[in-house]
């Protein structure tokens, strides 16, 4: 009994030293996002390993780090760039509408405009919660990637609308924690945004392995099919993938 207790491929073992691997990633996930404009390889760095850890492939957590930021440096780079300033075009216009900053604005066109403004920030956050696992765990060019995010993320809308409400209830838990359950919260918050990628990581190894082919079949080949036989009309556009 004993030796199963100290077994380190136990599965008690083996989900203490998940955790610490995501308290580990909080760091790294902080200091490197320090300059801000490298928070894009690091987010993308992140789930490179967390995708590993659901896997249970994961050998070294700082090695494996270094190696994703490094490869997706570039790309995670000019998508968190292009997220940053349409994101904040979008909650400008958003806001200005829904508060009636244009006073000649008002009626139908200003609920109509709040809409749109709302509807093109639902499609903002779809992409954005799916754009750095998916940065990280294939390769595409930085457009096909943004439109793959998009196309995932409105196939699979219930897998996608889980990983937002169990993202928020996180936050809320870390953020309301502080003032009702404080040792909760810093617990939450010695995990910091990894936990919350560890969570996604589970929805999304599901999702992804509907794109990957046969174990036999990728051993051949490069390219990674996006769609089944049923899918063609699209398949042409979005069949680039290419498993990391």
């Amino acid at each position: 009994m004993l030796q199963g207790l100290f077994n380190y491929d136990n599965p008690v073992w083996r989900f203490i030293g998940k955790l610490g691997d995501l308290i580990l990633l909080n760091i790294l996930w902080i200091v490197c996002s320090i300059p801000i404009v490298t928070a894009g390889a690091s987010t993308t760095a992140v789930y490179y390993v967390t995708l590993k850890l659901v896997r249970d492939e994961n050998d070294s957590t700082i090695k494996n780090f270094f190696h994703s930021f490094k490869e997706n440096f570039k790309q995670s780079t000019i998508i968190w760039l292009l997220l940053m300033a349409a994101g904040a075009l979008l909650a400008f216009d958003f806001w200005f509408f829904l508060t009636g900053q244009m006073h000649s604005l008002t009626g139908t066109p200003k609920l109509l405009m709040t809409a749109v403004f709302g509807g093109l920030l639902l499609v903002y956050l779809f992409i954005a919660t799916y754009v750095f696992a998916l940065q990280s765990r294939f390769y595409n060019p930085v457009k096909r990637t943004l439109f793959n995010a998009f196309f995932m993320s409105v196939r699979h809308l219930l897998q996608t609308i889980g990983i937002i409400a169990i993202d928020v209830i996180v936050a809320a838990l870390s953020y309301f924690g502080l003032y009702f359950l404080p040792q909760v919260a810093m617990l939450l918050v010695l995990f910091g945004f990894p936990l919350i990628a560890f969570i996604n990581s589970y929805f999304f190894t599901s999702i992804f392995q509907k794109y990957m082919p046969k174990e036999e079949e990728h051993k051949e080949h490069d390219i990674v099919p996006l769609l089944d036989d049923e899918d063609k009309d699209v398949e042409e556009a979005i069949n680039h993938l290419k498993g990391k």
